[in-house]
């Protein structure tokens, strides 16, 4: 079936993150703190996310920008919602998470969202993930009209460096890196693409919380080693008790032992995912975590240890 019509793809993945590094051979642009989202564009708008879900239902303000691309395409980006200027991760959560129609219209309205592309994978009817990157980032640019819901992404050669320093600076979430020459790779992590952050963040499995003095809740963190579920820990900052009150809970711990000084948590299914971010350590562990917030495109089963 043509990619196109069979609307599955899974997008090339990103690498892990290594110190900032220039190289002529190398293009670098701004890391972008939204969702990232495939945009099928024809007579009509369809956005699918990682896992394939449907996102028009939750960002309607996107419907008509098919009309901004010259030819039927598929283009790769990032779904982000700014505020004060720089995407803002938790707004665009929120959104998500919303099912009330008159709320999902009052934020759109409010604090309406942009599809930002930085890759181009079909044209009218052929695939073009075998071209080399500036190819296609050439091509982005010739087929697509922007405005204010629809933009292409920058990027600039040899100097991640320096533009790392400006992300810094911006208080933005990094840079990515990509080699001038790569190809497009579904569903795919190669050394090809690589993060620069100077935060970093991970997936975990939210698996209860615990209630503390003072209205402070902290929640109960969890990561698969294969099929089996391991305790990583608490994060405490930017929780909203409120969030975690419509989970549905459970009366036993989901780990085959309850970790020490977690025995009065409120345990829940290990169902959903959410973004924990921290400042990098040699050991490890979560120095300094802030809950960003939950993810709808990712399963519980993916957050494996590293």
């Amino acid at each position: 079936m043509d990619l196109f019509d069979e609307k599955n793809i899974k997008p090339m993945l990103i690498s892990e993150m290594t110190d900032p590094f220039n190289d002529i051979d190398w293009i670098y642009e701004l890391k972008l703190d939204g969702i990232r989202c495939i945009a099928y564009l024809d007579q009509e708008t369809e956005l699918r996310n990682k896992r394939n879900d449907r996102l028009l239902p939750k960002i309607p303000e996107l419907t008509e920008i098919y009309k901004n691309v010259k030819e039927r395409c598929i283009l790769d980006g990032e779904l982000v919602i700014l505020k004060n200027g720089v995407p803002d991760f938790f707004e665009l959560q929120k959104r998500a998470l919303t099912t009330n129609k008159f709320k999902l219209q009052l934020s759109s309205e409010s604090f309406p969202a942009c599809f930002v592309a930085y890759d181009i994978l079909y044209q009218k009817d052929k695939q073009l993930i075998d071209l080399p990157l500036l190819e296609r980032k050439e091509l982005l640019t010739e087929i697509v009209m922007e405005d204010p819901k629809l933009a292409v992404s920058r990027y600039i050669p040899e100097k991640g460096i320096e533009l790392f320093a400006v992300a810094k600076s911006q208080k933005l979430e990094g840079v990515i890196a990509k080699k001038r020459d790569s190809k497009y790779y579904f569903d795919k992590r190669t050394k090809d693409w690589i993060k620069f952050k100077f935060l970093a963040d991970q997936d975990f499995v939210v698996c209860g919380y615990i209630l503390k003095e003072k209205g402070i809740t902290s929640v109960v963190l969890g990561q698969y080693s294969g099929t089996e579920l391991v305790y990583k820990g608490h994060v405490t900052f930017g929780v909203k008790y409120g969030d975690l009150k419509k989970i549905e809970t459970m009366n036993q711990s989901p780990f085959l032992i309850t970790p020490p000084g977690n025995e009065n948590a409120i345990w829940f299914k290990p169902e959903l995912v959410c973004v924990v971010q921290y400042m990098p350590n040699e050991k490890g562990s979560l120095r300094q975590p802030v809950f960003k917030g939950f993810r709808e495109d990712k399963e519980a089963i993916e957050c494996q240890v590293t």
